[in-house]
């Protein structure tokens, strides 16, 4: 009776999590056309006016030889040109731009709107993410371990003040979640929004969808043609981005761990069916060791 309930549970868990994925999923895509297709529609209806004015204003083009135009807009555009301005734009392949190029192939991140238009680059940037992406997940595995270790001596050093260990451990999670917020989520955004021009909102989305790998490519720091950026203002971004990932995934984790804890108590069939899964690979390392 004990197997066939737990065979159950198994099901359930399983049930629940493929559910609540795609419920996720859906409610997430039912939510995003209502925001984004109208003002896409609309932005469609811009742009086309837009052609017609300019065809109006301009009488010596037809509509075929916009249209060509538009196309090598998008050209140079998709090989990481911005059309506007003139030759004299600073490069997209200087060092700084180049190494916060390569972070963004570590970390999976991956913009969009800079890519090797080369062959040999291409080739190249296929075996530097291979052997990259698990260089920085190391990296990053690593330095969590630190934060950890930089974790657990300040609730060493709290606990001598404060004697009761559940509320060391709240308090020390908390000032190293508001500490890292500050450092990462919130000064950065500023910084963004002073030099970029942009609004803090748009600084902090460009800040997340970074920092989540997301990377739409819509918001990158250094692209305007019209400003002058320092040298090594991609670089700091760059080193930025793989700091703050490492603390990202240190707080990911631990809200996992408190998720799997509360489902654990709200529901202990599920621990108990996380519990059984670990018998057999625990009983196989044992053999293993025999």
């Amino acid at each position: 009776m004990a197997r066939f309930q737990s065979v159950r549970v198994k099901v359930s868990w399983t049930t629940f999590l493929t559910l609540a994925h795609f419920t996720y999923l859906l409610v997430g895509a039912t939510i995003f056309q209502i925001l984004e297709r109208e003002a896409e529609s609309k932005n469609r209806i811009h742009f086309q006016l837009e052609k017609l004015n300019f065809l109006a204003n301009y009488t010596c083009l037809d509509g075929p030889a916009l249209e060509e135009f538009v196309q090598v807009i998008l050209e140079a555009w998709e090989k990481g040109v911005n059309p506007s301005g003139n030759s004299t734009n600073p490069s997209n392949w200087d060092f700084s731009s180049s190494f916060f190029f390569a972070g963004t192939v570590v970390t999976t991140i991956g913009y969009g709107n800079l890519s090797p238009s080369t062959v040999s680059g291409q080739v190249f940037c296929v075996f530097y993410a291979l052997c990259g992406i698990p260089l920085n997940l190391a990296f990053l595995k690593q330095l969590g371990k630190c934060l950890t270790i930089h974790l657990g001596r300040l609730e060493r050093g709290m606990v001598s003040v404060v004697p009761h260990k559940q509320t060391v451990e709240a308090l020390a999670v908390s000032l190293f979640f508001i500490t890292g917020s500050l450092l990462f989520l919130v000064i950065p955004p500023l910084l963004f929004s002073y030099v970029e021009g942009w609004t803090f909102g748009e600084g902090f989305y460009f800040t997340f969808i970074t920092l989540s790998t997301i990377g739409f490519g819509d918001y990158v720091v250094g692209t305007d043609p019209g400003k002058q950026y320092i040298s090594l203002y991609r670089s700091l971004a760059g080193i930025w981005i793989i700091f703050a990932l490492a603390w990202l995934a240190l707080i990911l984790n631990m809200g996992a761990r408190i998720m799997a804890h509360a489902i654990g108590l709200t529901h202990p069939g599920f621990k108990k069916q996380e519990d059984d899964e670990n018998v057999p690979s625990t009983k196989l390392e044992d053999t293993s060791k025999i």
